[in-house]
């Protein structure tokens, strides 16, 4: 078992456009399928596996491109403090002033070594300030509980 680490910082909108967060539907749509559902699935096609927009569930980002692995760890309390310094690094900008106060940090490190050393996942959001959006995460790869069949991107 090993982690990734994952960072996308964007504008919120885009993040919330559930089009690129989520696969495309093993269903193609009919020729009777509404226009936003073919809309959609188009956008699914095109854009999901090579966006770098956070996908709905933690464990696809094993279904994405090498290339947005931001860092790759044997264990979990290795992969938890890179989470951390991520967490330091960005709280100045975080929006709400409780939020960049990082005396829970050491806190959010312990969970996410926990997490992680049982074969869990660790997403965490903050909001930067509009229009900005903080995604962090990092997912255990090689078995992933969550997803068990996926297959390691970086091989």
């Amino acid at each position: 078992m090993h982690f990734h680490g994952y960072v996308w910082v964007g504008d919120k909108t885009v993040f919330d456009k559930e089009s690129v967060r989520r696969p495309p539907s093993s269903v193609e749509p009919t020729a009777t399928s509404p226009a936003d559902v073919v809309e959609r699935y188009r956008e699914a096609v095109a854009e999901w596996r090579v966006t770098e927009v956070p996908p709905l569930e933690t464990a696809y980002w094993l279904a994405k491109p090498a290339n947005l692995i931001r860092g790759t760890w044997g264990h979990p309390k290795e992969a938890a403090e890179w989470l951390g310094e991520r967490l330091a690094e960005y709280a100045p900008r975080f929006a709400s002033r409780t939020d960049r106060y990082t005396t829970g940090l050491a806190r959010t490190v312990s969970y996410t070594a926990e997490t992680l050393g049982w074969g869990g996942d660790v997403s965490l959001g903050y909001y930067l300030g509009r229009p900005l959006f903080l995604s962090l995460a990092v997912v255990t790869c090689s078995p992933n509980r969550a997803a068990p069949d996926r297959e390691c991107p970086a091989k």
